[in-house]
C-alpha cells in the first residue's frame, strides 16, 4: 500500500502544476482576455513610437485598467503563489537573460523593458509579446521567455485591475 501511496503522490505532484496552469488559462479575467485581444490586432504592427512601453500603455488604456501610467501596471503578483495569466504585463528592470540553444550561450540584457504575457507554456516558460527588440525592430513579435534563465535582475509580474476595482 505505500508504494501506491508514494506514485499516487508523485503522479499528483508531477501532473497537478500542468492542470492547475490549463485551469487558470481557461479562467482568463477578462481584462486579460481584451488584453490579448489588442496584442493579436497588432502583431507585426508598430505601435504608437514602437517603444516597448507603448504596447502596455495603449492595451491598457483601451480597457480602462488601473495603472501607474508609468511602470506599475496593475496588481503586482508573485508568481510563485499565483499563476501567470495571459494578458499580464511584464516588467523587466537591469534583467540579464543567458540561454543555450545547441552549443551556443545567449545572453540578453534589458536596463528597462516591457512586454505583455501572450501565452503560458508552463508555470516558469512564457511567449511574451513587445516591441523595440532586436529580433521584431519597433513592430510587435512575440518571442519565449523562461524565468530560469534570468540571471540577473528584477522581473515584476502585473495583473491588470479594473478602475473601479480601485
Amino acid at each position: 500500500m505505500r508504494k501506491y501511496l508514494v506514485y499516487g503522490t508523485l503522479f499528483l505532484h508531477i501532473f497537478s502544476l500542468p492542470v492547475t496552469q490549463a485551469i487558470a488559462q481557461e479562467n482568463i479575467p477578462e481584462l486579460n482576455q481584451r488584453i490579448i485581444e489588442y496584442v493579436q490586432s497588432v502583431i507585426g504592427k508598430k505601435v504608437d513610437r514602437g517603444e516597448c512601453w507603448d504596447l502596455a500603455y495603449q492595451a491598457l488604456n483601451r480597457i480602462n485598467a488601473e495603472w501607474d501610467g508609468k511602470f506599475q501596471y496593475g496588481k503586482l503578483i508573485n508568481p510563485k503563489r499565483v499563476p501567470v495569466l495571459p494578458g499580464d504585463i511584464i516588467q523587466f528592470k537591469n534583467v540579464m537573460i543567458r540561454y543555450r540553444i545547441g552549443n551556443t550561450t545567449y545572453t540578453e540584457s534589458m536596463d528597462q523593458h516591457t512586454a505583455i504575457v501572450y501565452k503560458v507554456k508552463s508555470e516558469k516558460v512564457f511567449t511574451i509579446a513587445h516591441q523595440n527588440t532586436e529580433f521584431s525592430g519597433r513592430k510587435v513579435g512575440l518571442s519565449d521567455l523562461n524565468l530560469e534563465d534570468v540571471v540577473k535582475g528584477t522581473v515584476r509580474i502585473y495583473r491588470p485591475i479594473s478602475k473601479s476595482n480601485k
